[in-house]
C-alpha cells in the first residue's frame, strides 16, 4: 500500500479545510479497499480483545461530520466485527432539559468508555463549538447566558480551552483519544440527499431540516476548521479523512484505529507462579473426573 493513512491524514500544524481534498486520489482501488477492510476487521477484533483483557486503558473514537457524510455506515462497517461486550456507541442528539441543566461536557463524561472498552461518540462535545457556533442562540438553553451578545470571542476561546482540558485529563488517566472528521464535499452531500429522496428504502434517512443546515455549509466549514486548529493536540489528535468515497473513509479509519491500539502497548494478563500452579491443579482435577 502506498499510503500511511495514520500519518497522511493526521492534522499537523495549521489546518486549512479549503486546501484539504474530499476525494481519495491514491492507487488503492475500491475492490482492494473492500478486501483490505475485511482483513483489517479481524485485526481490530484481536486488538479489541487484548484491550478488554488488559483492562488498564480505554479508547475513545470521536466521529464528526456534516449530514450524510457516512458516520453511521462507517461505524457499522469498521466495528461490525468486534465483540459488542467491549464496545459502546453513543449518538449525541440535541441535549435534553436535564442535560441543559448541567455544563456542556457533563453528558459526555457519563458516556465515556470504562477501562478495557472502546467508546465511539457519533457526534460529541464538539457540537458545542460547531452547531452551537453556527446557531449561537442554542447556547441560551443552558440558562447561564442572557443574550447572544454574550457569545463573543472570549466565550469561544473558553469553550476550546474546556475541551482541551477535558481531553488532556482523559489522556492522563488511561483514555486514548482518536478524533476523525469525515470531510465530505457539498457536491457529494447533495447527491447523497438526492439518493435518500429517490430511493424509497432510504427515504427515512432524509429530513426536511437537513436543507436549512446545508444552506449554512460554508459556515460549518469555518467552524470545523477553527475547532480542529484549536483542539488537535498530541494527546487528542484530529484526522481529516476524504469522505466522498465511503469505502475509502472506512479503510483509512480502521487503519488509524488499529495503529492507535497497537501503540497502546496492550498486554494479556500474566499469571503469577501460584496462579499457574492452581491452574494446573484445576486441569488435573477436571481430567480425573
Amino acid at each position: 500500500m502506498d499510503t500511511n493513512f495514520s500519518d497522511d491524514f493526521l492534522v499537523k500544524g495549521k489546518f486549512s479545510i479549503a486546501k484539504t481534498s474530499t476525494e481519495y486520489k491514491g492507487k488503492l482501488t475500491k475492490e482492494e479497499g473492500e478486501e483490505l477492510l475485511i482483513q483489517e476487521k479481524e485485526k481490530l477484533r484481536e486488538l479489541q480483545e487484548k484491550l478488554y483483557a488488559d483492562g488498564s486503558q480505554s479508547l475513545l473514537v470521536i466521529l464528526q461530520a456534516m449530514d450524510a457524510a457516512g458516520k453511521d455506515s462507517l461505524i457499522e462497517h469498521v466495528f461490525g466485527g468486534v465483540n459488542p461486550q467491549g464496545c459502546n456507541v453513543t449518538s449525541f442528539k440535541a441535549p435534553s432539559t436535564k442535560e441543559y441543566s448541567h455544563d456542556f461536557l457533563w453528558r459526555h463524561y457519563l458516556a465515556l468508555p470504562q477501562k478495557g472498552m472502546i467508546g465511539i461518540f457519533n457526534r460529541s462535545h464538539y457540537e458545542s463549538v460547531l452547531v452551537c457556533k453556527v446557531h449561537p442562540e442554542y447556547n441560551l438553553s443552558e440558562k447561564t447566558w442572557n443574550s447572544v451578545k454574550d457569545f463573543d470571542t472570549q466565550f469561544w476561546e473558553n469553550r476550546y480551552e474546556s475541551i482541551r482540558n477535558f481531553e488532556k485529563h482523559l489522556s492522563q488517566n488511561g483514555t486514548t483519544i482518536v478524533k476523525i472528521f469525515l470531510n465530505v464535499s457539498k457536491k457529494e452531500q447533495k447527491q447523497r440527499f438526492l439518493d435518500r429522496i429517490n430511493e424509497q428504502e432510504k427515504n427515512w434517512k432524509f429530513s426536511l431540516g437537513d436543507l436549512p443546515e446545508r444552506a449554512l455549509f460554508d459556515e460549518y466549514m469555518k467552524a470545523y476548521e477553527t475547532a480542529i486548529n484549536e483542539t488537535s493536540k498530541e494527546y487528542a489528535p484530529w484526522y481529516v479523512l476524504p469522505a466522498d468515497d465511503k469505502w475509502f473513509a472506512r479503510v483509512a479509519a480502521i487503519q488509524i484505529i488499529i495503529d492507535t491500539l497497537e501503540k497502546m502497548n496492550l498486554k494479556y494478563p500474566q499469571l503469577s507462579k501460584q496462579d499457574r500452579q492452581d491452574l494446573q491443579k484445576a486441569k488435573e482435577q477436571l481430567e480425573n473426573e
